[in-house]
């Protein structure tokens, strides 16, 4: 049985892309059974609706946190999801999301946590003269960013890099890593014991991948 993914995103939906495509087989481990936008003009929608995914607009505008929190929450459960993957979501999640999927929210960010969090995480690595930056994908804890890590992929920073150039490779990056922990996390393989992430890895398999 496949294990239903939704899917949270405020804009392109790339990684949401790098997801439909490694999960489209009727033989693959997991489905994204739902996509969810805080943003009606999120392309990453149609993205879905190409796919055949149910795709929601749940906008964030006028209501308390919490209350957002807890309708995209509940579309999640309407949709029967297992897991939640945030995928260029820009907005924090507290306990009302989390608390219905304990251990069961990811997120990926353009960088090698925990260095340059947050928003424009490529030009911060640039602006500190970074030799090496990345992709990381955590568990999501409510902060920003801070959740236990569970997958980096290093990116180096080339003496000619702008930040286009850069932002291309790591994403890159984003959408190699982003569909190997779902697989881990659909299959049964990947579990959090307080703070510390376990995965249950094959041999050949790595949570560190290099760019």
């Amino acid at each position: 049985m496949r294990v239903p993914v939704g899917v949270a995103i405020s804009g392109s939906g790339s990684n949401l892309q790098a997801l439909l495509d490694a999960f489209s087989a009727d033989d693959a481990p997991a489905q994204i059974c739902v996509v969810v936008s805080n943003r009606a003009d999120a392309a990453g929608l149609d993205r879905a609706r190409r796919a055949g995914v149910p795709a929601v607009v749940l906008p964030h505008q006028g209501r308390p946190r919490a209350v957002f929190d807890a309708e995209l929450a509940q579309v999640f459960v309407d949709h029967g999801a297992q897991w939640v993957c945030l995928a260029g979501f820009l907005r924090v999640v507290g306990p009302s999301l989390l608390d219905r999927f304990p251990g069961r929210v990811l997120n990926i960010h353009p960088a090698l946590l925990p260095a340059f969090p947050g928003l424009h995480a490529q030009a911060q690595a640039l602006a500190a003269g970074a030799r090496v930056t990345g992709a990381t994908v955590h568990f999501v804890d409510g902060g920003v960013d801070t959740g236990p890590l569970i997958a980096q992929g290093a990116v180096p920073v080339l003496p000619d890099d702008d930040l286009p150039a850069l932002q291309a490779r790591v994403l890159a990056m984003e959408h190699r890593l982003y569909p190997l922990v779902v697989r881990l996390a659909a299959e049964g393989r990947l579990w959090l014991e307080g703070r510390a992430v376990r995965a249950a890895l094959r041999p050949g398999e790595s949570l560190s991948l290099l760019g």
